[in-house]
């Protein structure tokens, strides 16, 4: 690890800082709430206390869509035409807007629309393992924590079971390809190709309507209001990363904190009832999304004795908020009974994840059924050894290989 160094911009998007994110947390949460940041050459300001972050997600001098306030364009480097859909989407977007289309898809995402999924979701999660049994050693999270959420999104798209590899292959430029040299070929060829492909299914969905969220989108209407096709376009995009990227990676980390935490993997299991709040506090701990898309202000915000200026974008360090001592009890301590646990690994306020009950649903039968299924899971490597991903704001892992007969069993056999 780097010297830490708040004296100057903060490279959110180094290998030093996703490796080292909660010491930098604690630093920066003390010494620095407010801090100048950058992500590879885009700079910004970064919140990182728990009370700054929930009010920042409330106020009104802070929007997200980059165009009202600079009066140039949405996104802060130039983007082919093609991705117009995706620079357009209701993440970025604000009031009254926003809620036009929030209010448009929020059937779907319905809690009671979740629970009716909840038995294929335990289901499939038991046929997967049951497919695993066999083998003592594997990835966990390309086995078994992707899968879930893939076939799920899936199947709410309406998207059949053949086409599921071309949909997940093609979907995985949207977090895999913006790093390094790869970034013109994703922005100006993968990407475009996705759209073109999501708008082949779309064109597929009017034609042969479904019972899905996309027959559902395109079908859509509030007050004879209904989505354009670019809008349901980029609904699609919105959905897959929100309803398939995080709930793999939240899946992942909370297997690996339970191994890490051998003694809360002993508590779940005496008292199987915990697997909600267990899930809370994963989300807590190390959840995998740690920052929310940029918000830009309306006018100078100053805040801690910093200034920051009109137009600059701001970045609500969700992570760090997560372990704010103010707010948290010994916050670096993992308790899978924590209680009150009002973390932010969702959002707060009008841009609160929409997806929030999927993934908690997803996660709670992930875990539960896999450290049933496997009483002797273990890591199958050093912990030391496992890699996170170079992804500014989020916290995921390369790969998770795992032992499904406990490491001592197996240099025994």
């Amino acid at each position: 690890m780097d010297v830490i160094d708040l004296s100057r911009p903060v490279d959110l998007s180094s290998q030093d800082f996703v490796d080292n994110k909660y010491a930098y947390y604690q630093r920066i949460l003390e010494d620095r709430p407010v801090l100048e940041a950058r992500i590879s050459l885009v700079k910004m300001y970064a919140v990182a206390r728990y009370e700054d972050c929930t009010n920042l997600l409330k106020d009104a001098r802070v929007l997200r869509n980059r165009s009202t306030v600079t009066g140039g364009s949405r996104a802060p480097f130039p983007l082919p035409k093609t991705l117009k859909p995706m620079i357009e989407s209701m993440i970025i977007e604000d009031d009254p807007n926003h809620r036009r289309l929030r209010d448009l898809v929020r059937r779907a995402f319905r809690p009671q629309a979740i629970a009716a999924l909840e038995a294929r979701i335990d289901e499939y999660s038991r046929e997967l393992l049951e497919e695993l049994a066999s083998e003592h050693q594997f990835d966990l999270q390309a086995r078994y924590a992707l899968p879930i959420p893939v076939r799920m999104i899936s199947d709410m798209m309406g998207v059949s079971r053949d086409a599921m590899p071309k949909f997940q292959e093609t979907f995985s430029v949207l977090t895999k390809g913006f790093g390094g040299l790869r970034l013109l070929r994703t922005l100006f060829w993968d990407l475009p190709a996705t759209v073109r492909l999501v708008r082949e299914l779309v064109d597929e969905k009017r034609a042969h309507p479904g019972d899905d969220i996309l027959t559902g989108l395109i079908q859509a209407e509030n007050d004879g209001d209904r989505l354009t096709e670019d809008e349901i376009v980029g609904m699609v995009f919105l959905l897959i990363v929100a309803g398939f990227e995080t709930t793999v990676h939240l899946i992942t980390n909370g297997v690996a904190t339970l191994l890490e935490h051998p003694e809360q993997l002993d508590r779940l299991r005496g008292d199987p009832t915990l697997i909600d709040s267990a899930v809370e506090e994963i989300l807590r701990h190390r959840g995998p999304v740690h920052g929310t898309k940029p918000g830009y202000a309306i006018e100078d915000i100053t805040l801690h004795g910093v200034t920051i200026p009109r137009g600059k974008p701001i970045i609500p360090l969700l992570g760090a908020a997560n372990h704010d001592p103010r707010v948290f009890e010994s916050p670096e301590r993992f308790d899978i009974a924590r209680h009150p646990n009002r973390h932010l690994a969702f959002g707060h306020g009008n841009h609160f994840c929409l997806g929030a009950h999927l993934a908690r649903a997803e996660a709670r039968f992930a875990i539960r059924n896999l450290i049933e299924r496997f009483p002797d899971l273990a890591l199958a490597v050093d912990r030391e050894s496992l890699q996170l991903q170079r992804m500014p704001a989020w916290h995921r892992y390369q790969r998770l290989p795992i032992a499904t007969r406990g490491l001592a069993a197996m240099r025994a056999a």
